[in-house]
Protein backbone atom coordinates (compact mmCIF):
# COMPACT_ATOMS: atom_id res chain seq x y z
CA UNK A 1 0.00 0.00 0.00
CA UNK A 2 1.42 3.57 -0.83
CA UNK A 3 1.82 5.78 2.14
CA UNK A 4 1.83 9.49 2.10
CA UNK A 5 5.04 9.46 3.60
CA UNK A 6 6.12 8.29 -0.13
CA UNK A 7 5.58 11.85 -1.55
CA UNK A 8 7.86 13.72 0.62
CA UNK A 9 10.62 15.64 -0.31
CA UNK A 10 13.69 17.92 0.21
CA UNK A 11 13.27 21.52 -1.01
CA UNK A 12 15.46 24.13 -0.15
CA UNK A 13 13.88 27.16 1.20
CA UNK A 14 15.21 29.56 -1.60
CA UNK A 15 13.75 27.64 -4.37
CA UNK A 16 10.19 28.08 -3.26
CA UNK A 17 9.56 30.90 -6.03
CA UNK A 18 8.53 34.55 -4.57
CA UNK A 19 8.09 36.62 -8.12
CA UNK A 20 7.60 35.55 -11.28
CA UNK A 21 9.80 35.93 -14.11
CA UNK A 22 9.91 38.85 -15.73
CA UNK A 23 7.67 37.49 -18.93
CA UNK A 24 5.65 34.51 -18.55
CA UNK A 25 7.13 32.55 -21.33
CA UNK A 26 10.87 33.21 -19.85
CA UNK A 27 10.37 30.18 -17.13
CA UNK A 28 12.50 27.06 -17.22
CA UNK A 29 10.74 23.70 -18.95
CA UNK A 30 11.76 20.04 -17.15
CA UNK A 31 10.36 17.73 -20.01
CA UNK A 32 9.94 13.96 -18.84
CA UNK A 33 10.03 11.42 -21.53
CA UNK A 34 7.65 9.06 -20.15
CA UNK A 35 8.78 5.61 -22.59
CA UNK A 36 12.02 6.55 -21.81
CA UNK A 37 12.88 8.19 -18.49
CA UNK A 38 14.79 11.03 -20.09
CA UNK A 39 14.31 14.46 -19.07
CA UNK A 40 15.33 17.64 -21.02
CA UNK A 41 15.64 20.87 -20.02
CA UNK A 42 14.55 24.05 -21.56
CA UNK A 43 12.57 27.38 -21.68
CA UNK A 44 8.85 27.28 -21.82
CA UNK A 45 8.60 28.24 -25.47
CA UNK A 46 10.34 25.00 -26.12
CA UNK A 47 6.31 23.96 -25.45
CA UNK A 48 5.62 24.77 -29.25
CA UNK A 49 7.83 21.98 -30.20
CA UNK A 50 6.51 19.13 -28.26
CA UNK A 51 3.26 20.22 -30.03
CA UNK A 52 2.26 18.69 -33.48
CA UNK A 53 -0.66 19.87 -36.22
CA UNK A 54 -3.83 17.92 -34.52
CA UNK A 55 -3.60 18.17 -30.92
CA UNK A 56 -5.95 19.37 -28.53
CA UNK A 57 -4.63 21.57 -26.06
CA UNK A 58 -6.93 22.09 -22.96
CA UNK A 59 -6.44 24.60 -20.24
CA UNK A 60 -8.57 25.94 -17.04
CA UNK A 61 -9.74 29.62 -17.97
CA UNK A 62 -11.00 29.88 -14.00
CA UNK A 63 -10.34 33.64 -12.80
CA UNK A 64 -8.94 33.87 -9.34
CA UNK A 65 -11.59 36.29 -7.37
CA UNK A 66 -9.56 38.62 -4.41
CA UNK A 67 -10.89 36.82 -2.18
CA UNK A 68 -8.75 37.93 1.54
CA UNK A 69 -10.61 40.10 2.89
CA UNK A 70 -9.69 42.18 5.91
CA UNK A 71 -11.98 43.13 9.25
CA UNK A 72 -12.46 43.37 13.39
CA UNK A 73 -14.99 42.35 15.64
CA UNK A 74 -17.86 44.56 15.44
CA UNK A 75 -17.66 44.75 19.52
CA UNK A 76 -14.17 44.21 20.82
CA UNK A 77 -12.08 45.64 17.65
CA UNK A 78 -9.94 42.47 17.70
CA UNK A 79 -8.44 41.98 13.78
CA UNK A 80 -9.70 39.14 11.52
CA UNK A 81 -8.31 37.95 8.11
CA UNK A 82 -10.91 35.94 6.31
CA UNK A 83 -10.31 33.95 3.01
CA UNK A 84 -13.61 33.38 1.00
CA UNK A 85 -13.70 29.58 0.32
CA UNK A 86 -17.47 29.36 -1.56
CA UNK A 87 -20.19 31.02 -2.07
CA UNK A 88 -23.77 29.16 -0.75
CA UNK A 89 -26.24 31.40 -1.69
CA UNK A 90 -26.19 35.48 -2.19
CA UNK A 91 -24.10 36.68 0.54
CA UNK A 92 -23.71 33.57 2.16
CA UNK A 93 -20.25 32.14 2.13
CA UNK A 94 -18.19 29.46 3.85
CA UNK A 95 -14.56 30.71 4.72
CA UNK A 96 -11.29 30.45 6.88
CA UNK A 97 -11.12 33.12 9.47
CA UNK A 98 -8.13 33.64 12.01
CA UNK A 99 -7.88 33.33 14.46
CA UNK A 100 -11.20 31.20 14.22
CA UNK A 101 -11.45 31.01 18.48
CA UNK A 102 -12.54 34.63 18.72
CA UNK A 103 -15.05 33.67 15.65
CA UNK A 104 -18.09 31.90 17.60
CA UNK A 105 -21.65 31.70 16.32
CA UNK A 106 -23.25 35.00 16.40
CA UNK A 107 -19.98 37.09 16.14
CA UNK A 108 -20.61 40.01 14.00
CA UNK A 109 -17.59 41.33 12.13
CA UNK A 110 -17.15 44.84 10.26
CA UNK A 111 -14.76 45.38 6.99
CA UNK A 112 -12.02 47.61 5.95
CA UNK A 113 -11.20 48.42 2.49
CA UNK A 114 -7.20 47.44 1.44
CA UNK A 115 -6.31 50.94 2.84
CA UNK A 116 -7.60 49.79 5.98
CA UNK A 117 -10.78 51.94 6.37
CA UNK A 118 -14.04 50.87 7.30
CA UNK A 119 -16.80 50.36 4.88
CA UNK A 120 -20.16 49.25 5.28
CA UNK A 121 -19.89 45.87 4.90
CA UNK A 122 -20.59 43.66 7.82
CA UNK A 123 -20.86 39.80 8.16
CA UNK A 124 -22.23 37.73 11.11
CA UNK A 125 -21.23 34.41 11.58
CA UNK A 126 -23.81 31.51 11.53
CA UNK A 127 -22.04 28.27 11.95
CA UNK A 128 -18.77 26.31 11.81
CA UNK A 129 -17.97 23.34 10.05
CA UNK A 130 -16.05 20.00 11.09
CA UNK A 131 -13.46 21.41 9.05
CA UNK A 132 -13.01 24.88 11.51
CA UNK A 133 -14.30 26.86 8.44
CA UNK A 134 -16.68 29.85 9.14
CA UNK A 135 -20.01 30.24 7.77
CA UNK A 136 -20.52 33.71 7.40
CA UNK A 137 -23.70 36.00 6.21
CA UNK A 138 -22.94 39.10 3.84
CA UNK A 139 -25.19 42.28 4.92
CA UNK A 140 -24.54 46.34 3.61
CA UNK A 141 -23.82 45.28 0.17
CA UNK A 142 -26.21 44.04 -2.40
CA UNK A 143 -23.59 41.35 -3.54
CA UNK A 144 -20.06 40.89 -1.98
CA UNK A 145 -18.88 39.36 -5.11
CA UNK A 146 -19.62 43.02 -6.75
CA UNK A 147 -16.93 45.15 -3.89
CA UNK A 148 -14.56 42.52 -3.40
CA UNK A 149 -12.41 44.53 -6.45
CA UNK A 150 -11.99 47.65 -4.03
CA UNK A 151 -12.38 45.39 -0.31
CA UNK A 152 -10.66 42.32 -1.62
CA UNK A 153 -6.78 40.94 -1.81
CA UNK A 154 -4.98 38.34 -4.31
CA UNK A 155 -5.12 35.48 -2.17
CA UNK A 156 -1.59 34.25 -2.61
CA UNK A 157 -0.40 30.79 -1.12
CA UNK A 158 1.05 30.87 2.13
CA UNK A 159 4.69 30.04 0.88
CA UNK A 160 4.90 33.11 -0.62
CA UNK A 161 5.30 36.26 1.37
CA UNK A 162 4.30 40.25 0.75
CA UNK A 163 5.16 42.77 3.59
CA UNK A 164 2.96 45.46 2.34
CA UNK A 165 -0.97 45.28 0.78
CA UNK A 166 0.34 47.71 -1.71
CA UNK A 167 3.37 44.99 -2.87
CA UNK A 168 0.07 43.11 -4.21
CA UNK A 169 -0.43 45.58 -7.24
CA UNK A 170 1.65 43.25 -9.61
CA UNK A 171 0.28 40.07 -8.19
CA UNK A 172 -2.97 41.36 -9.15
CA UNK A 173 -2.05 40.67 -13.13
CA UNK A 174 0.45 38.04 -12.55
CA UNK A 175 -1.78 35.14 -10.37
CA UNK A 176 -4.20 34.93 -13.38
CA UNK A 177 -4.01 33.71 -16.14
CA UNK A 178 -4.32 35.45 -19.31
CA UNK A 179 -6.94 33.94 -20.53
CA UNK A 180 -9.35 34.00 -17.17
CA UNK A 181 -12.32 34.31 -17.76
CA UNK A 182 -14.97 32.60 -15.41
CA UNK A 183 -14.82 33.84 -11.86
CA UNK A 184 -14.41 31.41 -9.03
CA UNK A 185 -11.02 30.34 -7.75
CA UNK A 186 -9.19 31.33 -4.44
CA UNK A 187 -6.24 30.05 -5.93
CA UNK A 188 -4.65 29.97 -9.44
CA UNK A 189 -4.54 27.34 -11.93
CA UNK A 190 -0.62 27.99 -11.89
CA UNK A 191 0.53 25.75 -14.83
CA UNK A 192 -1.54 28.50 -16.99
CA UNK A 193 0.47 31.50 -15.80
CA UNK A 194 3.64 30.66 -18.47
CA UNK A 195 1.32 31.58 -21.44
CA UNK A 196 1.39 34.95 -23.21
CA UNK A 197 -1.51 35.92 -25.73
CA UNK A 198 1.38 35.78 -28.33
CA UNK A 199 2.63 32.24 -27.45
CA UNK A 200 -0.91 31.07 -27.50
CA UNK A 201 -1.81 32.63 -30.62
CA UNK A 202 1.36 30.50 -32.24
CA UNK A 203 0.31 27.24 -30.87
CA UNK A 204 -2.73 27.96 -32.89
CA UNK A 205 -1.04 28.64 -35.98
CA UNK A 206 0.62 25.13 -35.54
CA UNK A 207 -2.53 23.46 -36.12
CA UNK A 208 -3.29 22.42 -32.38
CA UNK A 209 -6.89 23.45 -31.31
CA UNK A 210 -6.70 25.46 -28.24
CA UNK A 211 -10.15 24.92 -25.74
CA UNK A 212 -10.96 25.29 -22.43
CA UNK A 213 -12.55 23.96 -19.57
CA UNK A 214 -13.40 25.40 -16.18
CA UNK A 215 -12.31 23.88 -12.47
CA UNK A 216 -12.96 26.93 -9.64
CA UNK A 217 -9.39 25.82 -7.52
CA UNK A 218 -10.42 25.60 -3.67
CA UNK A 219 -7.83 25.60 -1.00
CA UNK A 220 -7.46 22.13 -0.75
CA UNK A 221 -6.04 21.41 -3.80
CA UNK A 222 -2.44 23.00 -1.97
CA UNK A 223 -3.32 21.15 1.20
CA UNK A 224 -0.95 18.44 2.04
CA UNK A 225 -2.50 14.76 2.49
CA UNK A 226 -2.55 14.28 6.40
CA UNK A 227 -3.47 10.39 7.03
CA UNK A 228 -1.22 7.79 7.03
CA UNK A 229 -2.27 6.04 3.33
CA UNK A 230 -3.81 7.12 0.75
CA UNK A 231 -7.41 5.75 1.07
CA UNK A 232 -7.34 7.24 4.55
CA UNK A 233 -7.90 10.90 2.44
CA UNK A 234 -11.11 12.70 2.28
CA UNK A 235 -10.93 14.63 -1.02
CA UNK A 236 -11.72 18.63 -1.07
CA UNK A 237 -14.43 18.96 -3.78
CA UNK A 238 -14.41 21.42 -6.35
CA UNK A 239 -17.07 22.90 -9.24
CA UNK A 240 -16.32 22.31 -12.62
CA UNK A 241 -18.18 23.49 -15.84
CA UNK A 242 -17.23 21.19 -19.40
CA UNK A 243 -18.71 23.46 -22.67
CA UNK A 244 -20.33 21.55 -25.57
CA UNK A 245 -17.67 23.19 -28.45
CA UNK A 246 -14.82 21.86 -25.98
CA UNK A 247 -16.25 18.19 -25.43
CA UNK A 248 -16.92 17.71 -29.13
CA UNK A 249 -13.31 18.89 -30.13
CA UNK A 250 -11.82 16.42 -27.45
CA UNK A 251 -14.00 14.05 -27.99
CA UNK A 252 -13.41 14.07 -31.96
CA UNK A 253 -9.40 13.68 -31.43
CA UNK A 254 -9.86 10.82 -28.84
CA UNK A 255 -11.75 9.38 -31.42
CA UNK A 256 -9.07 10.24 -34.28
CA UNK A 257 -6.37 8.82 -31.89
CA UNK A 258 -5.00 12.61 -31.74
CA UNK A 259 -3.05 13.64 -28.30
CA UNK A 260 -4.83 15.65 -25.46
CA UNK A 261 -2.83 17.74 -23.95
CA UNK A 262 -3.82 18.85 -20.14
CA UNK A 263 -2.52 22.20 -19.10
CA UNK A 264 -2.53 22.00 -14.99
CA UNK A 265 -4.02 19.06 -12.59
CA UNK A 266 -7.31 20.71 -12.52
CA UNK A 267 -7.85 20.57 -16.12
CA UNK A 268 -6.56 16.68 -15.78
CA UNK A 269 -9.44 16.49 -13.23
CA UNK A 270 -12.40 17.89 -15.15
CA UNK A 271 -11.95 15.58 -17.90
CA UNK A 272 -10.93 12.25 -16.04
CA UNK A 273 -14.05 13.26 -13.37
CA UNK A 274 -16.35 13.89 -16.73
CA UNK A 275 -14.70 10.58 -18.79
CA UNK A 276 -16.06 8.94 -15.96
CA UNK A 277 -19.62 9.53 -16.27
CA UNK A 278 -19.93 8.29 -19.18
CA UNK A 279 -17.30 5.34 -20.11
CA UNK A 280 -14.81 7.55 -21.68
CA UNK A 281 -16.49 9.70 -23.90
CA UNK A 282 -16.91 13.80 -22.58
CA UNK A 283 -20.73 14.95 -22.57
CA UNK A 284 -20.94 18.91 -21.84
CA UNK A 285 -21.65 19.62 -18.44
CA UNK A 286 -21.27 20.96 -14.73
CA UNK A 287 -21.15 19.16 -11.63
CA UNK A 288 -18.39 19.09 -8.62
CA UNK A 289 -15.75 16.52 -8.36
CA UNK A 290 -13.78 14.77 -5.39
CA UNK A 291 -11.86 12.74 -7.75
CA UNK A 292 -8.88 11.67 -5.86
CA UNK A 293 -6.17 10.42 -8.76
CA UNK A 294 -2.85 7.97 -7.15
CA UNK A 295 -0.72 5.41 -8.36
CA UNK A 296 -2.15 3.52 -10.37
CA UNK A 297 -4.52 5.23 -12.37
CA UNK A 298 -5.38 4.61 -15.88
CA UNK A 299 -6.51 7.54 -17.76
CA UNK A 300 -9.28 7.50 -19.85
CA UNK A 301 -9.13 10.98 -22.04
CA UNK A 302 -4.97 12.81 -21.17
CA UNK A 303 -2.16 12.02 -23.51
CA UNK A 304 0.62 14.44 -21.92
CA UNK A 305 0.41 16.81 -19.13
CA UNK A 306 1.73 20.54 -18.25
CA UNK A 307 2.01 21.19 -14.79
CA UNK A 308 4.02 23.05 -12.23
CA UNK A 309 6.22 22.10 -9.23
CA UNK A 310 3.65 20.55 -6.69
CA UNK A 311 4.25 20.43 -2.76
CA UNK A 312 5.57 17.48 -0.82
CA UNK A 313 2.27 14.80 0.25
CA UNK A 314 -0.08 17.45 -2.00
CA UNK A 315 -2.55 15.25 -4.32
CA UNK A 316 -1.38 17.45 -6.93
CA UNK A 317 2.37 15.60 -6.43
CA UNK A 318 -0.02 11.91 -6.64
CA UNK A 319 -1.85 12.63 -9.78
CA UNK A 320 1.39 13.60 -11.63
CA UNK A 321 3.01 10.56 -10.33
CA UNK A 322 0.06 8.56 -11.44
CA UNK A 323 0.76 9.96 -14.94
CA UNK A 324 3.97 9.29 -14.95
CA UNK A 325 3.83 5.70 -15.25
CA UNK A 326 -0.30 4.77 -16.09
CA UNK A 327 -1.41 1.98 -14.37
CA UNK A 328 1.32 1.64 -12.32
CA UNK A 329 2.90 2.35 -8.98
CA UNK A 330 6.34 3.14 -9.85
CA UNK A 331 5.52 6.88 -11.03
CA UNK A 332 6.17 8.30 -8.11
CA UNK A 333 10.05 6.97 -8.12
CA UNK A 334 10.17 8.82 -11.98
CA UNK A 335 8.65 11.96 -10.46
CA UNK A 336 10.41 12.56 -7.35
CA UNK A 337 13.72 11.40 -9.48
CA UNK A 338 12.72 14.72 -11.80
CA UNK A 339 12.21 16.66 -9.03
CA UNK A 340 15.29 16.06 -7.47
CA UNK A 341 16.88 16.56 -10.80
CA UNK A 342 15.19 20.01 -10.35
CA UNK A 343 16.42 20.73 -7.61
CA UNK A 344 20.07 20.13 -8.68
CA UNK A 345 19.87 22.58 -11.55
CA UNK A 346 17.86 24.97 -9.16
CA UNK A 347 14.53 25.19 -11.08
CA UNK A 348 11.82 27.33 -9.43
CA UNK A 349 9.44 25.56 -7.52
CA UNK A 350 5.59 26.08 -6.51
CA UNK A 351 2.96 28.39 -7.90
CA UNK A 352 5.31 31.40 -9.17
CA UNK A 353 8.03 28.68 -10.11
CA UNK A 354 9.07 26.64 -13.89
CA UNK A 355 6.93 23.92 -15.74
CA UNK A 356 7.28 20.60 -15.83
CA UNK A 357 6.19 18.24 -19.56
CA UNK A 358 5.35 14.53 -19.18
CA UNK A 359 4.96 13.47 -23.03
Amino acid sequence: MIQTADFDFLLPPELIAQIPMPERDQSRLLVVDRASGGITHGRFRDLLGYLRAGDVLVLNNSRVIPARLRGSNAKSGGQFEILLLEENHLNDWWVMLRPGKRARAGTEISFHDRAGNPTAVRATVTETNSEGHRRLRFSGVPDIRALLDSVGEIPLPPYITREHANELAADKIRYQTVYAAAAGSVAAPTAGLHFTEALLAEIRARGVKVCFVTLHVGLGTFAPVKSDSLDGHTMHEERYELSEESAHVINEAKQGARRVIAVGTTSVRVLESAAALCHGQLVAGSGRTRIFIYPPYSFKIVDALLTNFHLPRSTLLMLVSAFATPGETRGREVVLSAYAEAVRERYRFFSYGDAMLLV
